[in-house]
């Protein structure tokens, strides 16, 4: 016991030590909140000049409205209407997406008519082809006779991926060829858009408290994804602690002064307690932002007390699944380059319980959601996710537990017997069946 406290010790100080350590801990939050929330400013933020547009109004009374619309920049009851039932606050696809990011973007638009003048349509469109070749525009808009009839147009743009400035021209003549029905109809447009504005409904969770969906939903994910980015980051630590070990022979040193399941237990439990220090100081930084910001902001964000303990929980049987057969992995290998090859099928089921977070959080109680939180490498982000979204039973939970521990005890009594081999073997990757011939023979 005293040689394995020395080894829990020594791992424990080395790395709480390490400028990386305190760096990481007060830039990790700030890494993880740009990941999320830069990428969509980013895609809504629109740089350079205005964009230019030349209309060709077939119709002769469409051009003064989509003009309008498209220099307005508004949002109107078709930007802020409800959303589906059965969707969750994130889009559920890619072009759901591009719209709700298409939302955040109103760029200035310069816009020009372009008349006929007794000249045929083709010559026409060609001299505006001519004009976006040589970046004179950046598209052209196309009024056919029979729009308001057949409801189709044309878009022509230079660029072609500009996905947010596409949606954007197509709500603007969508909206000026409603306003035109209309107005033909003889039906007043301010009535039509007052009756058509969005109710506000208020959301309200288990025991009345007032919840808000798009705060509760990347509550939840934000759990999963912490814990992924925290096994992931903290296992790779472990397979190349093993790895150094091994490249600089210093295994060879240990074991004559300790055995081989000691020393290994004493990395994954010092490395353990370094990921608690480090997610503790999270934790309490959260907590006093989170009380900071009650007192300036309308959302009420309550977390149970024993959220924190399922977390902690969670992420220590997720720890010790992945990083134990990272030390399998490590142990198995002679290069560092060997071993996130090897490594890759781990991360990539570490991935796969982070995708099927998505599935959860819609229905937290299907046949999917139990049983890819039972089984013990999906379980530490899936059934985390079902007890953020809608705690199930406490039989589930605790039968989560129970596979996952006992998957770690099989794992750790696997890992010692090829560990104690692995350590001292030199020169090539050792293969599949001397891996198993090491099981029987130890």
């Amino acid at each position: 016991m005293r040689k394995f406290l020395a080894v829990v010790k020594r791992e424990y100080v080395q790395r709480v030590r390490t400028k990386f350590f305190v760096v990481a801990t007060v830039l990790g939050p700030l890494l993880m909140a740009g990941f999320t929330i830069v990428p969509g400013m980013m895609l809504g933020m629109k740089s350079g000049g205005p964009t230019r547009l030349a209309i060709v109004d077939q119709t002769g009374k469409m051009y003064e409205r989509v003009a309008k619309e498209l220099m307005s920049g508004k949002k109107t009851s078709e930007d802020n209407g409800d959303q589906a039932p059965d969707k969750p606050p994130a889009a559920s696809n890619s072009k759901e997406r591009v719209d709700q990011s298409g939302k955040l973007f109103r760029g200035s638009y310069l816009v020009e008519d372009v008349p006929l003048n007794s000249r045929a349509i083709d010559d026409v469109l060609k001299d505006l082809e001519t004009r976006i070749q040589n970046r004179e525009l950046d598209g052209y808009v196309v009024l056919p006779p029979n729009l308001l009839k057949e409801g189709k147009a044309e878009f022509r743009s230079r660029n072609t991926a500009d996905l947010f400035t596409g949606n954007y021209v197509v709500g603007a003549i969508s909206r000026a060829v409603r306003g035109q029905r209309l107005a033909e109809a003889r039906i007043d447009e301010g009535s039509v858009e007052a009756a058509s504005a969005p109710i506000d409904v208020k959301t309200t969770g288990v025991g009345g408290k007032e919840s808000k969906g798009e705060v509760s939903f990347y509550l939840v994910f934000g759990v999963g994804f912490l814990i992924y980015m925290t096994v992931l980051l903290y296992g790779q630590f472990v397979l190349g602690a093993v790895i150094e070990e091994k490249e600089t022979r210093i295994a060879e040193i240990l074991f004559s002064s300790i055995r081989s399941f000691p020393l290994m237990m004493g990395k994954l439990v010092g490395v353990s307690l370094v990921a608690l220090t480090q997610l503790g100081i999270w934790a309490l930084a959260f907590l006093i932002f989170s009380a900071w910001a009650a007192g300036a902001s309308s959302i009420n964000l309550h977390i149970p007390a024993m959220m924190f303990v399922y977390f902690a929980v969670f992420f220590l049987m997720g720890f010790f699944i992945y990083a134990t057969v990272y030390a399998v992995v490590g142990s198995m290998v002679t290069t560092t380059q060997e071993g996130g090859q090897l490594a890759l099928p781990v991360v990539l089921m570490l991935v796969s319980g982070l995708y099927l977070s998505f599935n959860i959080i819609r229905s937290p109680n299907s046949s999917l959601a139990f049983w890819a939180s039972m089984f013990p490498f999906f379980a530490p982000i899936t059934m985390l996710v079902r007890i953020v979204t809608e705690t199930p039973p406490l039989w589930q939970i605790l039968l989560s537990l129970g596979i996952g521990f006992a998957t770690i005890v099989g794992l750790v009594w696997l890992a010692s017997r090829i560990y104690r081999v692995g350590m001292l073997m030199y020169g090539k990757k050792a293969t599949i069946p001397e891996v198993w011939h090491w099981v029987r023979q130890s």
